[in-house]
């Protein structure tokens, strides 16, 4: 049987169609389809989205309170930007960019928390990618002259260190001193104060005051700050909505160029960070998921999404601000280790999932029921 040439070149054209990922437009609703549609077992994923909605955090909804409760331990410890009452449990999970489920308000804007460290490492990276940083191996004092990275031991410290947090900065920001910080379970004030900083490179250490650091050097880099980078190079080309909103701290002032402009924090522990809804999340997850690349416009090298996902030496779990499922101490049992995520107090999480081509944002979910929730989605997919 002969075929045509025009009915090779439809096939083909049918075949390359078939192949483009989707994405959502602005100001648009996100198209739905049916599990069914990619060969996923809807009543098991029926039952992961039961279980998300059936394991809500169990702070309180006003999150003024849930902050000074979950950080007590830390001295001085104070709410110093703003905070906002948290909704219920939400979320969504996208498969090949369509929505195959979703649960509570994903329109509703929340805090963030800690999921704000994804984005403020994206900063960087496009400050690399533009050539602002040659290198995230580095010397920050070789961007940042101002003191805040003199000393013989600041001085050691590259973008890398900050990004990985095992920068071991020592210092004080905006009244947040870094030994205050999520300080060890042994000891005392005097013992976290005066303890020798450890080498810059060696070991992982959580801590805000830090990695606010990252983002004062990063609005200097810049010269902007750095909400109006993300809204200008992400989050306007993506399309997300007018309602994100990103915060500093009410004393986090700096003047660059004779103008005063607000350093943004990377979380939300001490109030502040990034405030969102699941959808925007949920695009900016599908943005890492298609490796930098929106329609036709790579927004994000795919040479530092790479950089970014890589293990860090002191902690094979964590990247550029990225948590990582490598086998370790956050390894969810069962599931790819090429699974990566942000991560932020009360349960919000972004879930990136290479493996089944998903991206998963759920929101006020326990914490330690992630491992499960993911599970329970993954099984789905068998």
């Amino acid at each position: 049987m002969k075929i045509s040439y025009f009915t090779i070149c439809l096939l083909f054209s049918f075949i390359g169609n078939a192949q483009q990922p989707y994405f959502p437009n602005a100001h648009s609703s996100w198209e739905q389809r049916s599990p069914n549609d990619f060969h996923i077992d809807e009543s098991k994923l029926n039952s992961a989205v039961a279980f998300a909605e059936a394991n809500e955090y169990s702070g309180s909804r006003d999150l003024r309170i849930a902050i000074l409760k979950g950080f007590e331990r830390e001295p001085f410890h104070q709410i110093m930007g703003p905070t906002k009452k948290r909704g219920g449990p939400a979320g969504l999970i996208i498969k090949d960019g369509y929505i195959v489920a979703q649960w509570g308000d994903i329109k509703r804007v929340d805090m963030t928390f800690s999921v704000t460290k994804s984005f403020l490492s994206t900063m960087a990276g496009l400050a690399e990618d533009k050539g602002l940083i040659r290198d995230t191996k580095d010397l920050v004092g070789d961007y940042i002259w101002d003191g805040t990275f003199d000393g013989a031991h600041n001085a050691k410290i590259t973008w890398k260190h900050l990004l990985q947090q095992n920068s071991a900065w020592s210092g004080e920001l905006w009244g947040g001193k870094d030994w205050a910080d999520r300080p060890p379970r042994n000891g005392g004030i005097d013992d976290w104060k005066l303890d020798t900083p450890k080498e810059p490179g060696t070991v992982m250490e959580y801590n805000d005051v830090r990695v606010n650091v990252l983002a004062y050097a990063l609005t200097h880099v810049w010269r902007k700050p750095m909400p109006l980078v993300l809204k200008e190079h992400i989050m306007d080309k993506i399309g997300a909505s007018s309602t994100w909103r990103w915060f500093g701290y009410d004393n986090a002032w700096t003047e660059i160029d004779g103008l005063q402009m607000k350093s943004v924090t990377g979380g939300g522990h001490s109030g502040a960070g990034i405030f969102i809804s699941a959808e925007d999340m949920a695009r900016f997850g599908l943005l890492f998921l298609n490796n930098g690349k929106w329609q036709n416009e790579q927004l994000v090298s795919s040479n530092w999404i790479k950089k970014a996902t890589t293990p860090s030496i002191p902690n094979v779990n964590y990247g550029f601000m990225w948590w990582l499922n490598k086998k370790g101490d956050r390894h969810w049992q069962g599931l790819s280790e090429d699974i990566y995520y942000a991560a932020g107090f009360g349960g919000n999480f972004i879930v990136i999932d290479k493996t089944h081509n998903m991206v998963v944002v759920t929101r006020w979910l326990e914490p330690n029921k992630i491992g499960d929730f993911m599970t329970k989605i993954n099984s789905a997919f068998n």
